[in-house]
């Protein structure tokens, strides 16, 4: 029922989104995009870094200092606020990731899906991720996905899975361990169908700990 309440309001605010766009071109909708990223950027003080000022940086970004960095080829904007316990995910390794999120559409500037609130504290999303050779696949475990009930897929977002190159996955296991967190900027080419469809970019904020 809760799913089912967030497939709803998800589409509603698809469904204004695609009106609003309806008579404009691609090239009209990406403009549109550009210029709510900017925006989101400024309002929001970002201080945005190259990716040799990140590989400089040990793969790091200064949350002091409200650093993103920005991978060219994608478009993707990250921030690490924490890198987390445990281990990277190997390569040639499968491994179950539990995630909490919120996500916001830039665009309308509105808070478009979570389950990082009390009320949906029972829900996590669980995805299957797996690294083959540095390079990173996933899918959301049907039934335990409030994306892939919203969004009507298991693909993850293309932009969910940058952090894994930089993060660790692991689980608390003593005082003072923290799973991973992370902020992303994500144009729709690198987000879920619906955002690719209608061309808008989503900010989110991610934790990534390891399943059992």
């Amino acid at each position: 029922m809760r799913k089912s309440v967030f497939a709803i309001v998800v589409v509603l605010l698809a469904l204004v989104v695609a009106g609003c766009n309806k008579h404009e071109t691609y090239a009209d909708q990406k403009k549109k995009e550009t210029a709510a990223i900017k925006k989101f950027l400024l309002d929001s003080a970002i201080n945005v870094i190259s990716e040799s000022e990140f590989q400089t940086a040990n793969y790091t970004t200064d949350v002091a200092k409200n650093q993103y960095v920005l991978f060219e080829s994608t478009g993707v904007y990250m921030q690490i606020v924490r890198k987390g316990c445990g281990e990277p995910i190997k390569k040639g390794e499968t491994t179950t990731v539990l995630c909490r999120f919120s996500e916001t559409n830039l665009l309308t500037d509105s808070l478009q899906l979570t389950n990082n609130v009390l009320y949906y504290a029972s829900i996590v999303d669980k995805m299957s991720v797996t690294n083959s050779s540095g390079t990173f696949t996933a899918s959301f475990i049907s039934g335990s996905s409030v994306m892939a009930s919203a969004y009507g897929s298991t693909q993850v977002p293309a932009g969910w899975l940058v952090p894994f190159t930089y993060i660790n996955v692991g689980r608390p296991a003593k005082e003072g361990d923290e799973i991973a967190k992370v902020r992303l900027i994500v144009p729709h080419s690198q987000g879920h169908g619906m955002a690719t469809q209608n061309v808008y970019p989503c900010f989110y904020e991610i934790t990534y700990e390891k399943g059992l």
